[in-house]
């Protein structure tokens, strides 16, 4: 990896904005600490939030020092930026849940224990907390014009409609992440924030609070907000679901196939923004997908490196454990709610408590049951064709009889015939 981190960034394409033209002497010169804000909307992050995540990731890699900052105080606002109408305000109770399950998540990107540049976790509702309504407006709002606050794109934005507008509690929130920069910079020598292009209005607040309260140069790079190649955020499946980084709202599967499934015009993108890979195997990827892009290398590699970040080897090996079984390998190893996630739209056939007990079920019966075959006769001939398959396993006795042994999960049995048409054969609770 080389040591300009500003020049690794621009060939991966990540820098939208930069406050000052020295930027890349001045990070070079000494290592810097820098942060970004995340807001607690949820208790888990979405895939939209990778791209800041491995933005601290790169910078602490170069020794750098990061700061992840979880809004406990400023998610109680709501920002207005990118925003066309008012945020529901979060409860006490559920912003606290959010923050927790938020800081857990950060601790898979950054390295806290890192000798000479650990990264640091700050929650900004520790020093807003502090504040009475009548302090913050006397030593934080007298700082901040108002001609300049209606000139930013977030704000002006919405004032502009007449259908919404903007509450005065979102119009106040560029003070509060404004003066998180300022703390930030007493407390840690925080010169640096990094964000979304859509936070470029909100980082130069806090740059020139920075001057006027401290008399401070600060700085700020913004990058692209993670698009596809159609305009739309990356990180919704074809249903419109958000693809989180929580294995509880979204599987390691499901989350190694959202990205093996990237479309060729994308792929590029997502393995300079989100991932380590070198220069020269990304270049290599490009190469080999403009010869063979059926073989989806990109993907794979893509696929893999993500899913090893945010659910580790485990997370990883069981994605494609189960990669694996949606292309005709044998079922083992895996549990309900992973053969439901394999297999979300397969006919299901529920079969009682104890079907599978005793003598067990006839083979042939199964195919029928399951809408596999339309009688015994046709089950018979499936079998003796080679075309019938249990868990994936090719079965050659048409006389065979399915079992408890024959169970892929606790209550699920996988039935196939051909290559590609699958049914279940699930166990009714007792």
């Amino acid at each position: 990896m080389p040591n300009d981190i500003f020049a690794d960034l621009t060939w991966r394409g990540l820098i939208y904005q930069a406050t000052d033209e020295a930027l890349q002497s001045w990070l070079n010169s000494q290592p810097r600490s820098l942060y970004i804000g995340f807001d607690p909307t949820a208790d888990s992050l979405h895939v939209g939030s990778m791209l800041p995540l491995m933005l601290l990731r790169r910078f602490q890699k170069f020794g750098h020092r990061p700061i992840a900052l979880v809004g406990g105080a400023t998610g109680m606002i709501g920002d207005p930026s990118g925003k066309s109408e008012e945020r529901q305000l979060l409860s006490v109770e559920s912003l606290r849940h959010n923050v927790a399950g938020i800081e857990r998540q950060m601790r898979v990107f950054l390295d806290f224990e890192a000798a000479g540049n650990p990264a640091t976790l700050v929650n900004n509702f520790t020093w807003m907390s502090g504040f009475s309504y009548l302090e913050f407006l006397r030593d934080i709002g007298k700082n901040f014009p108002v001609n300049v606050m209606l000139a930013k794109d977030s704000v002006r934005s919405r004032i502009e409609r007449a259908d919404s507008g903007i509450s005065y509690t979102e119009f106040s929130y560029m003070l509060l992440q404004a003066y998180d920069f300022v703390h930030l910079f007493d407390h840690y020598g925080c010169e640096l924030q990094l964000g979304g292009s859509d936070q470029w209005g909100n980082i130069t607040a806090g740059i020139d609070l920075g001057r006027r309260m401290r008399s401070a140069k600060l700085y700020g790079i913004t990058c692209p907000l993670l698009m596809d190649s159609e305009g739309e955020k990356i990180g919704k499946t074809a249903k419109g679901t958000k693809v989180w980084l929580s294995p509880e709202r979204t599987s390691p599967y499901l989350f190694y196939q959202y990205w093996y499934n990237i479309p060729d015009a994308d792929v590029g993108t997502c393995l300079r923004y989100l991932t380590e890979l070198s220069r020269e195997e990304i270049e290599s990827l490009d190469a080999s997908r403009q010869q063979d892009a059926g073989q989806r290398n990109s993907q794979r590699r893509l696929a893999e490196e993500l899913t090893q970040i945010v659910h580790g080897a485990a997370g990883l090996a069981a994605a494609r454990r189960a990669s694996e079984v949606f292309f005709g390998g044998e079922i083992s190893g895996l549990n309900d709610s992973q053969l439901n996630e394999i297999f979300p739209d397969v006919p299901n056939h529920v079969l009682q408590a104890g079907a599978l007990q005793g003598d067990g079920l006839g083979l042939l019966d199964a195919l029928v049951m399951a809408g596999l075959a339309g009688s015994r006769g046709e089950a018979r001939r499936l079998v003796q064709q080679g075309g019938v398959y249990v868990n994936n396993r090719r079965m050659t006795d048409p006389d065979y009889r399915l079992t408890s042994a024959d169970l892929a999960s606790q209550t699920v049995v996988v039935l196939r015939t051909g290559k590609k048409k699958y049914a279940l054969l699930r166990l009714a609770s007792e």
